[in-house]
């Protein structure tokens, strides 16, 4: 197989091939992960665009090369690093076969077509596999491959509900409440890469593909961790706590005079550096606060207490005192806030790339460390197209 020129043949994926059949988030940003990891992923779109293409307001403009203007929207730029893309319309014969070539020199496919569509046009697993058994075949849905909701779209305000999530998200007393950025897609996105990499490993062994399989709704339900642990064993149903912790207090955000700190009180010896630290002798004295138990069953008047006792601080002055103290804390960021932060900008963490239409856009750099680096962003998110003869014509 031909790496493509801009791959690094230092990462672990390099030399693995990826036909990318996703669209909008968990299947993108799974093949993003991939590509991140030195993959050839092959971004395949249909004639009008991945969705998320359109999905904006904000998009970003820019001059380009060669005086050519783009357009793109953030949403599209956020998941879609690393990746070249190639237009198939799979409804004609001609796309049809050229995705079949695709897919014969590749090593991993990746869908989230609703289940039975990819069957319908002769790219199920059981005819590919037939065709290529070393081939990778991984899909996404909304809720499996098989039960009663099998044919239902899947999207991830749709998982959070029936997942359970927003049912004890949000404020105490509050309506359910979606998390603010779509945790069902990302974390399925990162269920499926796992599985993808063992199913890699697994074949250097057997020498056959698998396929692997992730839905939303199971996913959401895995994300529950300890609240659905705690349902499990004792049949409680969870219920919104804000920002506070069911089990240690204080555990959560804490307001001051100019904005927001998260601490982490998570034992009675914190807790006596923490009340020492910001001068609440005081509630340190309390003997119904000692104790983490004590302070649970308080929570309530501790918080209140707290409250004024921090006010007359910045959260700069907070954040200095805790730090110096030992206690884990930091601050609530607005996103300007984050990417100004020193310890942000020393790791690097956001990434100016050349773009064929809009000259530069700034992308996330990949969340991990191989080898003591971080995997360089190698291409930027692709216009639609940009690659289709490029890839098409490595396939003669």
């Amino acid at each position: 197989m031909t790496t493509p020129p801009t791959a690094s043949a230092g990462l672990p994926l390099s030399g693995v091939r990826v036909v990318d059949l996703t669209r909008v988030l968990t299947g993108p940003f799974c093949t993003m992960l991939l590509g991140d990891l030195g993959a050839d992923v092959i971004k395949v779109e249909p004639p009008g665009g991945d969705d998320t293409r359109g999905w904006g307001p904000p998009f970003q403009e820019g001059p380009g090369e060669e005086g050519r203007r783009g357009r793109e929207s953030s949403y599209f730029l956020s998941v879609n690093r690393n990746k070249r893309s190639v237009v198939l319309d799979l409804k004609s014969e001609d796309g049809l076969a050229a995705a079949r070539r695709l897919i014969a020199g590749s090593d991993i496919l990746v869908e989230n077509f609703r289940p039975g569509t990819l069957e319908r046009l002769g790219l199920g697993w059981n005819a590919l596999h037939a065709e290529h058994p070393r081939l990778i075949y991984a899909s996404i849905s909304g809720f499996g491959q098989s039960g009663p909701y099998r044919d239902r779209a899947g999207y991830d305000v749709i998982a959070q509900g029936m997942g359970g999530m927003m049912s004890y998200n949000g404020e105490v007393g509050g309506p359910p409440l979606r998390v603010g950025v779509a945790v069902a897609d990302v974390f399925s996105g990162s269920l499926i890469t796992q599985a993808i990499l063992a199913a890699l490993y697994a074949r250097e062994r057997t020498g056959q593909g698998e396929r692997v399989d992730v839905n939303l709704l199971e996913s959401v339900i895995a994300l529950g961790s300890s609240q659905v642990g705690r349902y499990l064993a004792t049949g409680e149903i969870p219920v919104p706590v804000g920002n506070d912790h069911r089990s240690i207090v204080p555990y959560g955000t804490v307001a001051c005079g100019d904005g927001f700190v998260n601490i982490a009180v998570g034992n009675d010896t914190l807790w006596r550096r923490f009340c020492a630290a910001l001068d609440l002798s005081e509630l340190g004295a309390e003997a119904r606060f000692a104790t983490n138990e004590g302070r649970v069953n308080s929570r309530a008047e501790l918080d209140t207490l707290m409250l004024r006792g921090l006010a007359r601080f910045t959260r700069q002055e907070v954040m200095n005192r805790l730090e110096v103290a030992g206690v884990p804390c930091g601050p609530v960021y607005d996103m300007a806030e984050v990417f100004a932060d020193p310890h942000v900008q020393a790791r690097g963490v956001a990434v100016e790339v050349a773009h064929p239409t809009l000259g530069t856009t700034t992308v996330t750099a990949p969340p991990w460390t191989i080898g003591g680096q971080t995997p360089p962003v190698r291409r930027a998110p692709p216009t639609l197209g940009q690659h289709t003869a490029e890839v098409l014509g490595e396939l003669d």
